[in-house]
């Protein structure tokens, strides 16, 4: 929750790349807050207490940004991870207020192991709903405990926290249990190339 998340912001002061990166060297992150009409704001804040926020909340993490003693909520909108070196280079927040629904991407989670002779393939990592800013779920979870080849699980089939609806397209396909292809046996294989080459 955002009460937790509390989060010094300081005004930056300079722009461009030059910028930024005296920024991240000093362990800030460079941050754009916008939304609601506002003009978008630039800011720093401390990386190592922001990765802590997105480790413990995941990427849709509610924050209480502190700027200048103003109390100010803010959804991560995007966080952009440098490839190789594994860094916070620059966040996108947006202006949210308390009671406010956004619109954010939540992780599919699948538990339990199909019936025996299957695998899960899941079509879908995520699905779009709309929610409380303040009570976005980090994932959404199901459960294919022993369910059988040919089951097909839609968005609109998955449970959903209370409040909270589904902007996905209900029918698109999540999660499908398929046979497992029984493999040939060494046997088998050498008898079949046999039969080819004598062809």
């Amino acid at each position: 929750m955002s009460e937790q998340n509390k989060l010094a912001a300081t005004v930056r002061t300079e722009f461009g790349k030059g910028a930024a990166r005296r920024a991240r060297r000093d362990g800030l992150v460079p941050v754009v807050l916008y939304g609601h009409g506002t003009e978008p704001q630039h800011f720093t804040v401390v990386a190592r207490e922001f990765a802590a926020i997105l480790r413990k909340d995941g990427t849709n993490a509610v924050l209480n940004l502190d700027i200048d003693g103003k109390e100010q909520l803010a959804l991560t909108k995007q966080v952009v991870v440098h490839p190789l070196r594994n860094y916070i280079e620059h966040t996108d927040l947006l202006v949210i207020k308390k009671g406010e629904k956004v619109t954010v991407s939540v992780s599919v989670i699948v538990e339990g192991e199909p019936a025996g002779g299957t695998q899960v393939a899941q079509d879908l990592n995520e699905v779009e709903i709309e929610a409380d800013a303040l009570n976005i779920p980090e994932n959404i979870v199901f459960n294919v405990h022993n369910l059988e080849a040919g089951t097909q699980i839609s968005a609109g089939q998955l449970e959903l926290p209370a409040g909270a609806t589904l902007v996905t397209d209900a029918d698109a396909l999540v999660i499908n249990i398929t046979e497992i292809a029984a493999a040939q046996t060494d046997d088998e294989a050498e008898a079949e190339a046999a039969d080819e080459a004598a062809e």
